[in-house]
């Protein structure tokens, strides 16, 4: 099945009331940094935080227009849960969202605060989903899918008429890809205006689901989808999505956690702008090469910004790290009084900001005239970091890097 340039146009014209038109920010920064020109979609700032609510005001749009205005329900515990819960308060529709029963209490309260009914269900998302569906059959409800639904898929694609209206001349686009949804849509509206643009789907190194199926010409599951990019983490990706993927992307590339890290650190720093995790990946995939940009006119859509606080802070950590900027290690010392000072002053001649020193000596350990020492520190980059390592090693101290 494809999406024809009639079906998206349709959904921009439902949604031209409903949206905010995002703004397409040039980085100065990341341009200097790759060689391209570097635009950057900031659908971070869009109606509640992500590019979710198109597929789903689409949806329910759709819905209603067809005279059809029974309440819907969606499973979710992310930005999917509070795009179709503001949707449904939009059209004056009840919505029910299933979330796991250990869904973040913000993401709780934030879906409530849109006007829908949320039910905890289950301890992952397999248990919510199938909570969701049975609520669908016993209430007579709507059942709103996430990614694999052409009305969602239509949607999702304004973002690619969007791209193209406000940079005509844009050579390539680069996207977040989970279920895929969002990639379909964006190719699909991207290659029927003007095929010469290349889009490109980004993927977790650790849920790559997406980028298999591409490779293989067919659909393919994974077993896990552990990541910090917790929006894109998906197992089964949609039929529907893949098939078009497959035939209108590019190319899906991957992305290591570090890399992920770093381009949401990046962006804090040089834009003072705030991206999940899923969000961040088409960017961390122009830094780290993964795509040739040089000389070319780039959008990296920024899918969304609803990242939890708390999270936040092991996010720059890795980001910190990732950069250079701070130095993880374990030193082995000999088992005796000043040993641990001697680590502390080669780390000050050094010029190291010690933040977190954690010596034991009461834990077991292998050779009892030995003791380890866990120390994180600020340094000056790469290059500092290396020299840091290396005096501690002439002092007769044994380091293990960290991550």
């Amino acid at each position: 099945m494809e999406i024809s340039l009639r079906d998206i146009e349709k959904a921009s014209a439902r949604l031209k009331p409903i949206l905010h038109h995002t703004e397409l920010d040039l980085s100065s920064t990341f341009s200097a940094m790759t060689g391209g020109q570097i635009y950057l979609k900031c659908e971070n700032r869009q109606k509640t935080g992500s590019f979710k609510i198109r597929g789903a005001s689409n949806k329910i749009a759709a819905m209603v227009e067809a005279g059809e205005r029974h309440p819907v329900v969606a499973s979710s515990a992310g930005n999917h849960a509070q795009g179709v819960a503001y949707a449904a308060k939009m059209f004056g529709i009840p919505a029910t969202i299933v979330m796991p029963e250990a869904a973040p209490i913000a993401k709780v309260q934030a879906t409530e605060g849109y006007g829908a009914r949320v039910v905890l269900e289950g301890s992952c998302y397999d248990d919510a989903y199938a909570a969701a569906r049975r609520i669908c059959q016993e209430e007579g409800a709507e059942f709103i899918h996430p990614y694999n639904d052409p009305d969602v898929i239509a949607g999702q694609g304004t973002l690619g008429l969007e791209i193209l209206q406000d940079l005509p001349y844009v050579d390539i686009i680069i996207v977040p890809a989970g279920g895929g949804g969002l990639l379909a849509g964006v190719a699909s509206a991207v290659k029927l205006i003007n095929p010469r643009v290349q889009v490109y789907g980004v993927q977790a190194e650790k849920a790559d689901a997406i980028a298999r199926s591409f490779k293989e010409k067919k659909l393919v599951t994974t077993e896990s989808a552990s990541t910090i990019a917790d929006g894109i983490a998906v197992k089964f990706p949609g039929d529907l999505a893949v098939d078009i993927i497959n035939q209108k992307a590019d190319g899906v590339v991957t992305v290591s956690e570090r890399e992920i890290a770093n381009a949401i650190l990046l962006l804090m720093e040089r834009c003072k702008q705030i991206v999940e995790p899923a969000g961040a990946t088409p960017l961390a995939a122009v830094l780290s090469g993964k795509i040739d940009v040089k000389d070319k006119r780039v959008v990296c859509v920024m899918s969304g910004g609803n990242v939890d606080v708390g999270f936040l802070q092991g996010i720059i950590e890795r980001g910190l790290v990732a950069r250079h900027r701070r130095l993880k290690f374990v030193a082995t010392l000999v088992d005796r009084p000043g040993s641990l000072v001697g680590l502390l002053n080669v780390l000050a001649d050094a010029r190291a900001n010690v933040l977190s020193v954690q010596h034991d000596q009461l834990v077991a350990r292998l050779n009892p005239d030995q003791t380890t020492v866990h120390v994180v520190c600020d340094v000056g980059g790469e290059a500092h970091g290396q020299e840091v390592i290396r005096r501690l090693i002439e002092h007769g101290v044994e380091v293990s890097i960290e991550s």
